[in-house]
């Protein structure tokens, strides 16, 4: 505090300018391109998500978001608690924004354009959503989005395609539920948490997950899991189950031979796989499997078998430098070591699927390697969306959230291919692109606007996309009052899986009649 004397030998008391009022009144940065006047308008309406409206359509046309919400068993006692609306809003918003942990929700809390487009209210806080989540019994969580994971991709399921089963870790630094030491080959020791995943292959869509301890990652915990969601209909089961050597193990095969559904598994290298290699090694009958592969026909019966199945061996030829990893030393590291292939000799990388299709050999590799996809797939859900992320002390909200996180990736996914049919486009690449932009909303005489300056490179590609959306949920919408929500899902489902489904219109079931 100072003192100050006037001309009229007025003496007055100058009080230092306060961290709140330096606050309202703005600051100076001094940058390398001179003195910048910085000033914080916490009231205005600006999202950093601001080319979310077209998707906020395709949930509303589609009826997907609706019909979510009021399934919900998420209730509440108290008037004061916040709408589910907002409660699940803004769990999907924050999924969508790319938020890993529930901490991260904060980051959106002043997000004053997107919840109205969603018929929200506000964005609630991080706490709220925890304990909405964790109001809902595990039971009813697991029907209700259980049911909505298949109902975005049902209309789909008539359709020719393939089930891709695998287990992903989620390592873990708590002390969560089911936080236990199982197989981590990325962070041994590392208590973990297994993902149970089933994907719709060749459009990368999650069917269900099922979040268990990191000790319960063999198929042998997946069994009920998985014939639980084959009870869709012997109509709309896939036409292969594809899986990896962890899936190569007898009750798998022996139920699928049972129930008349094909699969084709990789087989663990135990010691009868490797005396069947061996075998067939000096043979000179190998035959071209595809991209460098040689393929030899077996019948195997390997011990705990019930009977000899087809067994297709493989190998290819290692060119190059090649990788040795020996036993972990003292400090529990690998000790690895480089070893150059020469000309005059030959190294051999095997592998053998078990299979009950009577393909051709070089049918089955290529059949095999297109799981790589959906290896992506995983890779995608787990480190650029929620799935390492979003932990509670109990398993029941951890897989509730991992179950929002695939529902949420699903209609994203679907989205993005009514931009571009022909592939799919990771989140890492296609949320900047085609969500991430500063939009300010502005309401002038009844009407809503919202600008947006978007500071992507290909800023051009995705105005370009959104006007073939705008264009195509134009034409819906002046035919939307005739058709129900059912139908409008499966005309976007017939425009997002043009290239799926060669140009065929998916057909709804005709409406169920009422008995007089």
């Amino acid at each position: 505090m100072s003192r100050s004397k006037t001309d009229q030998g007025v003496t007055q008391v100058v009080k230092p300018a306060t961290l709140e009022e330096a606050d309202e009144s703005g600051a100076i940065a001094d940058t390398y391109g001179g003195r910048v006047h910085v000033e914080w308008d916490p009231t205005a309406a600006v999202t950093p998500l601001g080319q979310l409206p077209f998707f906020a359509e395709f949930l509303k046309q589609s009826g997907l978001f609706d019909a979510w919400v009021s399934d919900s068993p998420l209730r509440y006692v108290s008037p004061n608690a916040p709408p589910k609306r907002n409660v699940l809003g803004t769990a999907l918003l924050g999924v969508l924004g790319g938020c890993r942990r529930y901490a991260h929700l904060t980051a959106l809390r002043c997000d004053k354009v997107n919840p109205p487009l969603l018929g929200m209210t506000k964005m609630v806080s991080e706490d709220a959503v925890r304990r909405g989540l964790g109001s809902i019994a595990a039971a009813s969580g697991e029907k209700w989005m259980g049911e909505h994971l298949l109902h975005c991709v049902r209309p789909l399921l008539s359709e020719p395609w393939i089930l891709d089963v695998d287990t992903t870790v989620k390592p873990l630094y708590g002390h969560q539920e089911g936080a236990e030491v199982g197989y981590n080959p990325g962070k041994r020791g590392r208590p973990s948490h297994s993902l149970h995943t089933y994907l719709m292959a060749n459009v990368r869509l999650v069917l269900e997950v099922e979040v268990r301890s990191g000790k319960q990652n063999g198929s042998r915990h997946s069994q009920e899991a998985l014939w639980r969601l084959l009870e869709i209909g012997r109509s709309n089961w896939p036409s292969l189950i594809r899986g990896d050597s962890n899936w190569g193990s007898e009750p798998v095969m022996q139920r699928c031979e049972q129930e008349g559904l094909p699969y084709l598994l990789r087989l663990r290298q135990t010691a009868n796989v490797k005396r069947a290699l061996e075998r067939a090694l000096s043979d000179r009958d190998w035959t071209y499997a595809g991209h460098g592969w040689q393929g030899k026909e077996a019948k195997l019966r390997l011990i705990g078998w019930s009977r000899s199945r087809r067994v297709i061996l493989l190998r290819r030829r290692l060119r190059g430098t090649v990788e040795l990893a020996d036993r972990p030393g003292k400090d529990g590291q690998l000790q690895l070591s480089l070893v150059e292939v020469g000309t005059d000799r030959q190294l051999w990388e095997y592998g053998a699927l078990v299979t009950s299709l009577d393909a051709e050999i070089i049918t089955l590799g290529q059949l095999y390697r297109d799981r790589g996809d959906c290896e992506n797939a995983f890779d995608e859900l787990k480190n650029q969306w929620g799935w390492g992320g979003f932990t509670t002390h109990d398993l029941a909200r951890c897989q509730l959230m991992a179950r929002i996180v695939a529902l949420a990736y699903n209609w994203w996914a679907l989205f993005g291919r009514l931009a571009d049919p022909d592939r799919h486009h990771e989140a890492i690449t296609s949320r900047p692109l085609m969500m991430h932009a500063i939009a300010r909303r502005t309401e002038h005489a009844g009407r809503t606007t919202l600008t947006i300056t978007s500071t992507h490179g290909d800023h051009a590609e995705a105005r370009r996309a959104y006007r073939r959306i705008a264009a195509f949920f134009a034409t819906l919408r002046s035919t939307a009052e005739q058709l129900s929500p059912l139908q409008r899902l499966y005309r976007i489902l017939s425009e997002a899986m043009k290239k799926y489904l060669r140009g065929r219109q998916l057909r709804p079931p005709p409406p169920i009649l009422s008995a007089a």
